[in-house]
This record gives structure tokens, sequence and C-alpha cells, in this order.
């Protein structure tokens, strides 16, 4: 029996069957069909192996996804309670080195500490270092508070700032009564930090306080201690000047730290420092150490009260 195409080359009209002859033999209807081909048994074959094969990747990816959801609903960390937060606060404390009060406010403070050169002449005329003091920034600007006996006479004055860029400046403002002088650098740093002041009406005897410098020109030179009373006065070594209404304090300062900041451990300036008192002719420090109340230097440099 002839087969007929899996593929129909041609759409036109077939033609009709021929009677048979008279004497030939016919197919009767109750013969068995005749066997599927080959190529057709092969395509279904595949097409359940196709279909099995689907199905099979289904299932497997939805127990993948039936165990991944369950693995994070399991695995969610638990809500944390004040007593895990309590926990790991103490923890921390007891394993980790925290900086001290005086370094956290050093730390805070040394941004806005510069170094300041004196220059004069000497006999012959030559240009010559005169004195190293130190200065802090208190308008971002380049407005500095130092001692005006650290610039005071000097034909050339040189700022070191914190990062290590230096700068020419010039005498703006001068209080003599409280040995103040205010200073304006003619080129700053980029972000130039200001120091935060602080008002001296509640503080106490017995509060730290740290002082930073640049004691015979070391630093910035950080010590620290406390407030030893208020109201204190000050003769200058060479008896020429009183000065009162002073802060009396026992961090270390020495020749260069004049005009540096005195501030609490919050790293805020209550005071510039002045002098020490030493009854012998070292001029260096004993333990009693003095600074102008920043009200009074904040007034110098024409900043509103506290």
């Amino acid at each position: 029996m002839r087969q007929s195409a899996k593929y129909s080359p041609s759409r036109r009209t077939a033609r009709p069957i021929a009677e048979p002859a008279e004497g030939a033999e016919t197919v009767s209807s109750d013969a068995p069909a005749a066997r599927p081909p080959r190529r057709w048994r092969a395509a279904v074959a595949r097409q359940f192996t196709q279909q099995r094969l689907l199905w099979m990747a289904v299932a497997l990816l939805s127990a993948a996804l039936i165990a991944t959801a369950w693995q994070l609903q399991h695995s969610r960390a638990a809500a944390l309670t004040q007593k895990d937060i309590d926990a790991a606060v103490l923890r921390t404390l007891t394993t980790q080195s925290l900086p001290s009060p005086s370094a956290m406010a050093a730390d805070k403070i040394m941004p806005s500490v510069v170094r300041v050169l004196s220059y004069g002449k000497d006999e012959k005329g030559k240009e010559v270092e005169q004195g190293v003091g130190t200065g802090v920034v208190i308008v971002d600007k380049g407005v500095i508070l130092t001692n005006l006996h650290v610039v005071n006479g000097a034909d050339r004055l040189k700022i070191t700032f914190y990062d290590g860029s230096e700068s020419a400046a010039s005498v703006t403002g001068a209080k003599p009564e409280n040995d103040l002088a205010v200073l304006q650098a003619h080129t700053i740093p980029d972000d130039l930090p200001a120091a935060t002041m602080r008002s001296t009406q509640d503080l106490v005897a017995g509060d730290g306080v740290v002082a930073v410098g640049f004691p015979f020109g070391i630093g910035p030179s950080v010590s620290a201690g406390v407030i030893s009373g208020f109201d204190r006065e000050f003769k200058s070594p060479e008896g020429k000047q009183v000065i009162g209404n002073l802060i009396q304090f026992d961090a270390a300062a020495n020749p260069g730290n004049s005009g540096g900041p005195l501030v609490t451990m919050d790293g805020e300036v209550i005071g510039i420092v002045t002098g020490i008192l030493n009854p012998t002719s070292a001029r260096t420090f004993v333990g009693i150490g003095f600074a102008v109340p920043i009200e009074s230097a904040a007034a110098a440099a024409g900043l509103p009260p506290f």
C-alpha cells in the first residue's frame, strides 16, 4: 500500500480513485490497519521525552524555591532587644581601648591651632627669627588670636597651619591690657576650621583642661591638667605689666605656648595661654600657668560677648 507524504508539497486536488477493473482483487475493510511509519513513531517518542524532562525541571525548580523560602524564614535574625544592645555596648567597652578625654579634646582643637613665627632684624640689618608662639583660629576666614608679646615689635610674621601650609600675617587688632593680639592670615587653607569658644561662667576649679601649643618651638604639643582657680593676677617677668582676671591652670606650659588655646575636655576654647609663674630666672613650668578668659579674648577680636 502506498504511504502518504509527511509534508504535503502541493495543494492540488487528488485524483478520483478509479474503479477496480473487472476481476481484480479488493482489500477487505476487516483487514488490519497498516503500522505507523517509523519516522512518525520516533517523533512522538521525542516529544514525550521532552515533555517529561520539562515537567521534571519544573518540579526541581519548585522544590528549590520551597527550600529557599524555608531557609530564609528560619534563618531570619530575631529583633534586637535592649538587653542585646546593652550587652554589645558593654562588650565593646571591655574589649576596645577608647581614646582618653584629653586625647579627644586635643584631636578636636588641633586643626585650629597655628604656629606663629616673628622675624626682626639684628644689628647688621639681617632678618632673624625673633620668637615663636602659638595662635588659634577663631574665624574661618583666617582670623587668629595670640599674645601681643609674641608679635610685638616684629617686622614680619609667618603662620604655619595644621596641614603644614604657611602664610604671612598682619596684626589687625590688639588689647594690651590683656596681652592679646588679633592676626589676619593673608592666605588660608581650604576648609580652615575655626575653634569653638565657650563661656567660663559655669566652670569650677578642678574641671579638666588641655593646653595645645609649641613649647620651645616643639609641636604641636599637648598637655593636660585642671583649672586651679579664677580671678588670678600675673606680673610679666620684666615687671612692666600686671594682668588680672586670669584663669590659673596646672597643665604644662612653657615659652612657645604663649597665645595658644586652653580648652575644656570637649575641645572648646575657654582661654588664651599668656604666662607661667616661675620664681627663678629659668622661665620654665613649675605647675602654675595663666590664661586670659575667652570673654576678654573674643572682645579683642570684636566678637559679640557670650
